[in-house]
């Protein structure tokens, strides 16, 4: 059964913008703290924004996209959203759906139990 499904990557030019999605299963949207991660080729898989809903309520971004990018839910939907504007070459990667059942700001990938397949962007220079 699919948890957690990405969808709207592509390819866009340097200073462009794209927004993603991520369909989660009803159970998960409610009572998990839902992220997004990137993993460039070779790399590590990193943190990139999260939406903590288990202890608080609120958005968290890595320092790298702070200000670039918004994370955003849909309660209708059970989705979330990140809104990526002033994308780099160096946000070139795949960018994945996580969830996690842990309270508060979680960042590294040990503290999610959920992943999705992923949805790949390329961002042209």
């Amino acid at each position: 059964q699919v948890q957690l499904l990405e969808s709207g990557g592509g390819v866009v030019q340097a200073g462009g913008s794209l927004g993603l999605s991520c369909a989660a299963s009803e159970r998960i949207f409610r009572t998990h703290t839902m992220a997004w991660f990137r993993q460039a080729p070779g790399k590590e898989r990193d943190f990139v924004a999260s939406w903590i809903w288990v202890g608080g309520n609120r958005a968290d971004y890595a320092d790298s996209v702070q200000g670039r990018f918004t994370i955003s839910r849909d309660s209708a939907k059970n989705t979330i959203y990140l809104q990526m504007n002033g994308l780099k070459p160096e946000g070139t990667a795949l960018y994945l759906c996580a969830a996690t059942g842990l309270r508060g700001p979680r960042t590294t990938t040990a503290a999610y139990g959920y992943w999705g397949q992923g949805t790949q962007v390329t961002v042209s220079s």
